[in-house]
């Protein structure tokens, strides 16, 4: 079943191609701006979103589930320290982070684990360190699609969970941990131009 699954990671993933999403961009801006020097990336994968953050002077630490991911990062020439293992198993060190930047992984997580996740995150923050989530929202076109688990929570495709954000889940989750902006973005796909892009939320974040 691993092997299955991570051929599947290969096939499906790699299609995203090595370009940073533009959230990666406009978070490595609003970063260097503040003069962030040491970041946390949950959900590193093979890569393609550090570079932008290392390539700005910016050390980048990661959390990766899959092995076959890290193997592609390495090959696709990173040296960052990347851990195996889920976020939901967060800390995998005591170290706190200027900045903490996480991309479209938070929405497949249910409810006890991103409560977790988001928790541990803002504890590995540093004094007033960001943390930012791109974060699929109701805008979305898929967005009540497939089988409803929970208030906009849905099971797209078998084994496909999905939350979908509102201001006011995104009130209740993030409130209590600094939340100081949102912001709409429209991602293009950059490795396949003839795709719809996908509408997602930026949740900013800071330790008081």
């Amino acid at each position: 079943m691993t092997e299955i699954w991570e051929s599947s990671f290969i096939e499906n993933q790699m299609m995203w191609g090595l370009e940073p999403a533009d959230s990666a961009i406009l978070t490595k801006d609003f970063f260097v701006e503040k003069n962030i020097k040491y970041i946390l990336i949950p959900g590193f994968g093979y890569g393609r979103n550090a570079n932008v953050f290392i390539e700005n002077g910016i050390n980048v630490t990661g959390i990766e589930i899959s092995e076959t991911a890290i193997e592609l990062a390495r090959k696709n020439g990173m040296s960052s320290h990347i851990f195996h293992g889920s976020v939901t198993d967060m800390p995998f060190d005591n170290r706190q982070y200027d900045g903490i930047f996480c991309y479209a992984l938070i929405h497949l997580l249910n409810k006890h684990d991103r409560d977790k996740f988001i928790s541990d995150c803002y504890n590995q923050l540093s004094p007033n360190g960001y943390m930012i989530f791109t974060t699929i929202s109701k805008d979305a076109p898929m967005f009540g699609k497939g089988k409803q688990l929970g208030e906009n929570y849905f099971e797209i495709t078998e084994g496909m969970k999905l939350f979908f954000y509102d201001s006011e889940s995104i009130k209740q989750e993030f409130g209590k941990y600094g939340l100081i902006e949102v912001v709409e973005i429209v991602e293009p796909h950059k490795n396949m131009e003839n795709k719809p892009p996908f509408k997602f939320t930026m949740i900013k974040c800071q330790k008081r």
